[in-house]
Formats: structure tokens, C-alpha cells, sequence
């Protein structure tokens, strides 16, 4: 079983990542934060226009005649009103059509990597965690971009606004100014508080993920344990931790909202008290002093910016988790070529641990090329691991995995992958139709071999009893596990290539299956080395010869009849 661990990553590589996904959608959010400065500088002279309107009002008033600038300032407001009500909508659109892409971009970044670094990332990251940070994380990450561009314009609007009560007259500026430091204090309390818990939130939610994972996948042995009380506190445990991290940062967010909105209107007061008494000293006029107020609103709004924080938070805080999955190195490929034919593997003082524990201990077996040799040995001796060495699946922590004299780590990936081919135990059924699941690879396999692989492995005769035949898709096909191997031992038959890797892939068939299989197996592949991981010895009888693997090591080598003769490989079997 896969478990999550958590690794430090570089430096910044979170702010990077996030920097990486704003470049990506760099011209949308141009677009998005110019909207965001204009839908600023709308708001900020709709008060201007206001205020000279109320005042050519009161002059007409006075004067007791119409006042032209009336209807002009009463105009310019209705026409701020509009491209304020057009600028929002837009900014609306943009900011959801930007977030999809950026989480878009995110997702397929994240998933090419995982393929790209292969099983190594399963071994770190239980499936479920991964699937939450692909899917959750990815989705909070994708809102920093257009996040980025309307903080901008919640900065814009308060420093404007103060600009604009300096213009009217300093002591307003002043006043304000005086206790702004509150407000930033509060903020970055707010910042650094909430980072911790949004980092918690986001990690307990996908270590319940991946345990759910892991109790659906083993759902049937559930159900026949009947253990599903005992499963649901197995994947609840850290629901209370999940729930506890949660309502701090609600309470984290409540709070700074809180003293936000109470610090604010102190401000405010401030502001209008000093107006009011310059209107009084007719150093302002009363449209002035209307705007003077709403000035002190719109810049009591950076108090008001925790909602916009908050959603940076918890972007960074899922970057992070992203950043960890993409800090996995790739696997690396060379770009040699083999030679035009042969089939030679050769493992050399290979070594291979995991989990802190030697599983492969100075494995040294050679394959011949056309020949069949089959691994045999207990579990838990290494047999899978060794198969996914000698594929390249997996790379020994040392030694040396040879094809026909050339590394594996030196091959280039379509070399390796066209002239190695695999079969598992559980293969997975990917494709849309039988056809596809067959014909899995690149380049794909004409449909006439498909046919004749499939004859191969015995999978014929049940697909084409199913109404559609091949062109049945693979999620309404009723397959036993049996039938699912021979899908797998079909498309692992349609692939060309020297070399056939069998991962105990003919464990659930029955007898008279596998003999028919494994005759097909020597017919239909006579140019190509096979490497068959056996638990029968039926199986080990048709090899060429035997590798014995005993405790991470090879015991012995030989054909099946010569080991036989020993007790102690009789009992690997059971005998």
C-alpha cells in the first residue's frame, strides 16, 4: 500500500508554480487586471461626480435658476453607473474563464508529470491523495492568477481613495493615514495565521481521500469481512482533525472580518467629523463633503481585502502540495538505439530496496535471447520487483540492467517501450472498446493482429459471444478476472518488441487455460525472450530454466525437473 509522505521541497518552488499558471494565462489576466484598474477609476470618480452634481443642485437651488452643469454631472454620473455594471461583467466572465484554464493547465501539468515519472509516484502518494491534489488542489491553485488581478484593484481602490481625500484636502489624508496601520496589522496577523491552518485543512483532506481510495478498491473484502463499521472509522479518524482545522480557519477568517469592519468605521467618522468641520469653515463644499465620506469607504477597503487573502492562501497552500508531487524527478532516458535483433537480458549485481528494507539482494540472471525463464520463490522474495527491473519500470538502487548489452537507463523511451512488452496480474482495462484496451500503445497494432493476439490468449471465444464483439466498451463488459488477464496477455501479444515480461499474469486461470496459453505463448512469440514470474509449477515446467528467488537472492538456476529434486523448491509450490 501506498502512503503519502510529506518531503520538503525546493525553496519557492509553490511561488514559482503559481508564477508559472499567471504566465500561462499572462494575456487574459492583462486583460482582467486593466478592467480591474478601469472598474477602480470608475468607482473612484463616480463620488467626484456626485458631489459636483449635489453642488451644481444646490447653486440652481440658490440662485433660483437651472443650472447647465446639472444635467452634465447628473449625465456623467448615469454614464459611470454603466461602464461600472459593463466592467463588472466582464471581470465576471474573465475571472471564470481564466480559472478554468489555469486550473486546466494545472491538472495536465501535474497528471503529464505523474505518467512521466511512473509507478515511483504511486509509491509515494497514495492514489486518493493523489486524485485530491490533482483534482481539489488543483482547482484552489487555478484561482491565484485572476485572484492576483483583482487584489490589484482592491489596492488600487483604497490608495486612490486616499489620494483623492489629500486632493480634497490634506488633513483628510491625514486623518485617515493615521490609523491605516491598524488595518495593515490586522491583515498580516490574518496571513500568517490562516497559511498554517489552510496548509493543515488541505493535508488531512487528502489523507482521507487516499484511505477512501483504498476502501473502495477493496470493497468486496469489506463486504466479506463484514467490517464496514470498523472500515468507516478507519477512513473518518481524521474527520475531527479535518473538522477542528476547519473551524479555525472559519473562526481565523470570522475574526479578522470582524476587526476589520470594526476598525473601519472609526475611520470613517474620523473622516467625515474633519469634513464636516471644514464644510463649517466653507474650506469644502457639501458635494465635497459627500464625497469625502464615500472616499472614506472605498479606503477603509483595504481593511475589507481578507476574502481576496483568503483565496491566496489557500492557493498557495494547495500550490505547495502540487509543488510536491512535481518536485518527483522524471525518469531520465538516454537516447541509444539496440542492435537490429536479439533479446539477451542480463541483470548484474542489481540491488533494490524499499521501504527501508533490501528486497533484491546482488540479483545477477541472464535471460538468452529466445528463451523462456521463469522466477519462481515465496512472497514477499522480490519476484515482482525483479520484473519491474528488468522492464525498467523501476530502477535498482545499484547494478546494472542490460538488453543486449546496452543499459536500460541509456535506452530512449520508444525504444524501450516498443521492444520491452508487460502483462500484470490485474491489468488495467484502459481504451474505450475491448478493441482499444488490446491495442493499448503506440504505434497500435493493425486490427487483423489485434484479432490474432486475442485467438492467442484465449480471449476471442468470450468477446465475440458479447453483442458488440471487439467493439464492446470495456466499462459494460462482465469480465471475471480470468477474462481480464487474457485481455491483458492479448495486448501484451499484439506489441512487437524482443523481450515479454509475464508479472504472474496467468494466476487466475484455470488449468486447461493456461496449458492452451502457454503453448500459444512459445508459438506466438518464438523470436522473443520471455520473463515469466510463475506460482505454479505446471508453468516453471515449460521454461527453459528456472531462477529460485529466495530472500531478495538468487537460490539456484536450472531447468524445473533438476530443482525438483530438492525439498525445499518442491515447497515454494506447496508440495
Amino acid at each position: 500500500m501506498a502512503t503519502t509522505t510529506t518531503r520538503p521541497h525546493r525553496p519557492a518552488a509553490d511561488t514559482r508554480l503559481l508564477g508559472a499558471a499567471t504566465r500561462y494565462s499572462a494575456a487574459r489576466c492583462t486583460i482582467l487586471a486593466l478592467c480591474a484598474v478601469a472598474g477602480s477609476g470608475v468607482t473612484l470618480l463616480l463620488p467626484l461626480a456626485i458631489g459636483r452634481a449635489l453642488d451644481a443642485v444646490l447653486t440652481g437651488h440658490l440662485t433660483g435658476g437651472g443650472d447647465p452643469d446639472t444635467t452634465r454631472w447628473i449625465l456623467v454620473c448615469a454614464a459611470l453607473i454603466g461602464a461600472s455594471a459593463l466592467l463588472d461583467a466582464v471581470d465576471g466572465v474573465l475571472t471564470g474563464t481564466t480559472n478554468a484554464r489555469t486550473t486546466a493547465w494545472l491538472r495536465g501539468r501535474v497528471t503529464r508529470h505523474v505518467l512521466a515519472v511512473g509507478p515511483r509516484t504511486t509509491a509515494r502518494f497514495a492514489p486518493g491523495d493523489l486524485v485530491a491534489r490533482i483534482v481539489d488542489n488543483a482547482a484552489h491553485a487555478g484561482i491565484a492568477p485572476a485572484t492576483f488581478a483583482a487584489l490589484l484593484a482592491a489596492l488600487v481602490t483604497p490608495v486612490g481613495a486616499v489620494v483623492a481625500l489629500a486632493l480634497i484636502d490634506g488633513w483628510l489624508a491625514v486623518v485617515f493615514v493615521v490609523g491605516a496601520p491598524v488595518l495593515f496589522l490586522l491583515l498580516r496577523a490574518f496571513v500568517r495565521v490562516s497559511s498554517d491552518c489552510v496548509a493543515r485543512y488541505q493535508r488531512v483532506q487528502g489523507d482521507i481521500a487516499g484511505r477512501l481510495s483504498e476502501a473502495i478498491g477493496g470493497a468486496r473484502t469489506i463486504a466479506a469481512a463484514h467490517t464496514e463499521d470498523k472500515e468507516e472509522t478507519r477512513v473518518l479518524r481524521t474527520l475531527p482533525e479535518l473538522s477542528r482545522q476547519g473551524h479555525r480557519m472559519w473562526r481565523v477568517q470570522g475574526r479578522s472580518q470582524a476587526q476589520a469592519v470594526a476598525v473601519a468605521p472609526l475611520l470613517q467618522l474620523a473622516v467625515a467629523a474633519v469634513a464636516g468641520h471644514l464644510v463649517l469653515d466653507q474650506r469644502i463644499s457639501v458635494g465635497d463633503l459627500l464625497a469625502a465620506t464615500r472616499y472614506a469607504v472605498l479606503a477603509t477597503g483595504i481593511g475589507m481585502l481578507v476574502g481576496q487573502l483568503s483565496g491566496l492562501v489557500r492557493a498557495r497552500a494547495a500550490a505547495r502540495r502540487l509543488a510536491e508531487v512535481l518536485d518527483e524527478p522524471a525518469t531520465p532516458y538516454g537516447t541509444d538505439r539496440l542492435p537490429p535483433a536479439g533479446g539477451l537480458l542480463e541483470l548484474r549485481g542489481v540491488k533494490a530496496s524499499r521501504g527501508g528494507r533490501a528486497v533484491l539482494d546482488g540479483i545477477d540472471l541472464t535471460v538468452p535471447a529466445g528463451a523462456t525463464v521463469a522466477v519462481v520463490g515465496r512472497s514477499g522474495a522480490g519476484k515482482s520487483l525483479l520484473a519491474s527491473l528488468a522492464g525498467r519500470l523501476a530502477d535498482p538502487d545499484e547494478g546494472v540492467v542490460r538488453l543486449d548489452g546496452v543499459p536500460l537507463d541509456a535506452l530512449g523511451r520508444e525504444e524501450l517501450r516498443r521492444e520491452v512488452g508487460y502483462a500484470f496480474e490485474r491489468p488495467a482495462l484502459l481504451g474505450e472498446t475491448l478493441e482499444d484496451t488490446i491495442g493499448l500503445g503506440a504505434p497500435r497494432p493493425s486490427p487483423e493482429r489485434i484479432r490474432d493476439a486475442a485467438r492467442a490468449a484465449r480471449a476471442d471465444t468470450f468477446i465475440t459471444r458479447l453483442p458488440d464483439g471487439y467493439a464492446t466498451p470495456c466499462a459494460e463488459a462482465p469480465l471475471s478476472g480470468g477474462e481480464a488477464q487474457r485481455l491483458g496477455l492479448a495486448r501484451a501479444f499484439a506489441r512487437g518488441g524482443r523481450l515479454l515480461i509475464l508479472d504472474d499474469a496467468m494466476s487466475s486461470l484455470d488449468t486447461v487455460t493456461e496449458h492452451h496459453i502457454a503453448e500459444a505463448l512459445l508459438r506466438h512469440t518464438p523470436h522473443r525472450s520471455r520473463l515469466i514470474i510463475a506460482h505454479r509449477a505446471a508453468t516453471a515446467a515449460r521454461a527453459d530454466a528456472v531462477a529460485w528467488l529466495h530472500e531478495g537472492r538468487i537460490r539456484a538456476v536450472g531447468t524445473h525437473a533438476e530443482l525438483w529434486e530438492r525439498p525445499e523448491y518442491r515447497e515454494v509450490f506447496g508440495a
